[in-house]
């Protein structure tokens, strides 16, 4: 994805994410506890700071990384967003000058890099803005080849929030390049119809940890959730957590 389509994804979304995405809880403890002490991390794809701002409000020093001036825009307007240092730019290569005990790249943020290229340059970058023994921690949903059909396309509904307000999506997978394009179309209580654009990669976990060993990084645990649960093989998410090592 370039510039100019991160951008414009933060321009769509921007106005409706809060409302489509659901508050933050047990994610800002593992957090936390991985940021070192005095506590501090770098989050990529910070957004509207639906991270960020709980893991400041828990005592931890956040950076953020953000490419699109509307959602910046969005996180200043919320309590506590003037606390957030933000870094303008695409988190796959935009440098830091200093280096951090915890960086997240939560929430399948990580998909919206679009080509596996992309991928390992984020990883490669995160690794060069750790601390010896530092962490890197994302999350991200399990690929899913039963959502799409036998053209590799999926029209499913997602939300019927009211009598008058409801969601669908449109989606085209291409399993080749792992890329998935959709459109989430969004009837709201006005009566007003918005589309929100989205394309994504999606990466398998052992995908992942070849690309942490490319950066150096070494995968220290994979769990279900911020909660610590068991990965399994029925798990449709994880959280993994790969570690610099101290030489």
């Amino acid at each position: 994805m370039s510039e100019h389509e991160i951008t414009d994804y933060g321009e769509y979304w921007a106005p409706h994410y809060d409302d489509i995405h659901d508050e933050v809880g047990e994610e800002t403890r593992l957090l936390k506890e991985l940021a070192g002490d005095p506590p501090r991390a770098l989050e990529l794809g910070v957004g509207t700071g639906r991270v960020a701002i709980p893991l400041s409000r828990a005592g931890v020093k956040v950076t953020g990384i953000e490419v699109s001036d509307d959602m910046i825009s969005l996180l200043r307007t919320k309590p506590g967003g003037d606390e957030i240092e933000i870094i303008q730019g695409d988190f796959a290569d935009v440098a830091v000058d200093q280096t951090f005990p915890l960086i997240c790249v939560p929430f399948n943020t990580l998909f919206s890099l679009v080509t596996q290229e992309r991928q390992v340059e984020c990883f490669q970058n995160a690794a060069h803005a750790l601390e010896p023994g530092g962490r890197f921690v994302l999350d991200a949903f399990m690929p899913d080849m039963d959502r799409y059909d036998d053209h590799n396309t999926r029209i499913g509904v997602s939300s019927i929030s009211s009598n008058r307000a409801h969601g669908y999506e449109l989606s085209i997978h291409d399993p080749a390049t792992q890329k998935v394009m959709s459109h989430l179309v969004k009837r709201l209580e006005d009566g007003s119809t918005v589309v929100l654009p989205v394309t994504i990669r999606y990466s398998w976990p052992s995908e992942m940890d070849l690309m942490a060993r490319l950066a150096g990084l070494e995968l220290e645990n994979r769990y279900a959730w911020y909660d610590k649960r068991p990965f399994t093989d029925t798990s449709g998410q994880h959280v993994s957590v790969y570690r610099k090592p101290l030489t």
